[in-house]
């Protein structure tokens, strides 16, 4: 059984944005058995360009019924099925994070006529709902509205089924909701992921760090790393529950921090960590290394005293270095070991 969707939005942005249109066709394969479809108050204001595509305004749904009074009969008409729609991802998504914002965990598998399509009908020049509806003769009214919408891709899924006589490719096809709400997450983690210079640790369940990382940019490291397909990355996503970071300003506060707390951690999915077991003597005994700070104002700080590394501190240039009583106050200690002077000494050199 197929439960066709579509809905329009207040915008873009299926995390930020709310549903204004909803329409539902379930469908068993040969005929519609069931339709719903309604207007939606968002409780928000709906964008200029929505207003323009889709011709849904402010005062449309001022006095529709919000999301919560349609909860019930959208689980009904969707329960045991396959939600379907051009673009899945989307509309599904859309409805999750409705369901979410109530407190309930919605989940369907999905189908993706777009997906299908591409598999099915090969070389299309467009796979837009408007176009490729056109190019097989299939009518579409009401465009960019739910209702109309949702009724032509019950249509062109039709055309799909016919075409698929096997039913080989639209099993290939169907994703299963768990693998979606993990990319979902993995795209929430990188989101939530701050676009600075920093440590980050990511932890399973139990709450135990299982991978460290720095990074100049920590929201491109993180993308790189989580959308990766190797065995070690699919068992960290598959395991994944949070995501700490430490912003650091400094690069090289970012390499200190990143040797610390692995070593002290010692996070399974990290690479074997071998310490430069070279010797290292810096050139001056007594040295202050100074460097950018996690914002305007402030300076990442190094102290080198009679040879040893002593702590570092964050700080105000202008008034907590005045005081060297103050400025130790605020040194956090940092192991003088070998590979920590090695670090430094790359650095400045």
């Amino acid at each position: 059984m197929f439960a066709i969707v579509d809905v329009e939005t207040t915008g873009g942005k299926y995390n930020e944005e709310k549903i204004t249109d909803i329409a539902i066709y379930k469908y068993d394969g040969e005929q519609i058995v069931d339709r719903f479809a309604s207007l939606v108050n968002p409780e928000k204001k709906i964008q200029d360009f929505v207003v323009k595509l889709t011709g849904i305004t402010d005062k449309m749904v001022k006095r529709a019924p919000k999301f919560h009074e349609l909860a019930k009969r959208i689980i009904e008409i969707t329960e045991g099925c396959i939600i379907v729609a051009h673009n899945a991802s989307f509309d599904y998504r859309m409805i999750r994070n409705e369901f979410k914002d109530l407190g309930y965990d919605y989940q369907r598998n999905i189908l993706c006529t777009v997906q299908l399509s591409q598999k099915l009908i090969p070389d299309m020049e467009s796979y837009s709902l408007g176009k490729i509806c056109k190019s097989l003769g299939i009518p579409v009214t009401n465009r960019h509205r739910a209702d109309g919408d949702a009724l032509a891709t019950v249509n062109l899924l039709e055309v799909l089924l016919q075409k698929d006589r096997a039913d080989t490719v639209i099993k290939e096809t169907i994703k299963d909701s768990t693998e979606l709400i993990k990319k979902e997450k993995l795209k929430q983690v990188i989101d939530d992921t701050p676009s600075k210079t920093g440590v980050f640790c990511l932890h399973q369940q139990n709450g135990r760090v299982m991978y460290i990382g720095k990074a100049t940019n920590m929201k491109n490291r993180m993308s790189q790393l989580l959308v990766k397909n190797s065995k070690k990355v699919k068992r960290i996503q598959s395991k994944l529950a949070n995501v700490t970071y430490e912003i650091t300003g400094s690069y090289l506060m970012a390499r200190l921090l990143f040797n610390e707390k692995v070593r002290l951690q010692k996070p399974r999915y990290n690479s074997n960590y071998f310490p430069e077991s070279k010797p290292v003597e810096f050139m001056y005994n007594h040295m202050l290394l100074i460097d950018k700070g996690r914002k305007t104002g402030e300076r990442a700080t190094i102290l080198i005293k009679e040879g040893k590394i002593q702590g570092y501190a964050y700080v105000n240039l202008e008034h907590q270095m005045l005081d060297e009583e103050v400025y130790t106050r605020l040194l956090t200690p940092l192991e003088d070991s070998t590979d920590n002077r090695y670090i430094i000494q790359s650095t400045i050199e």
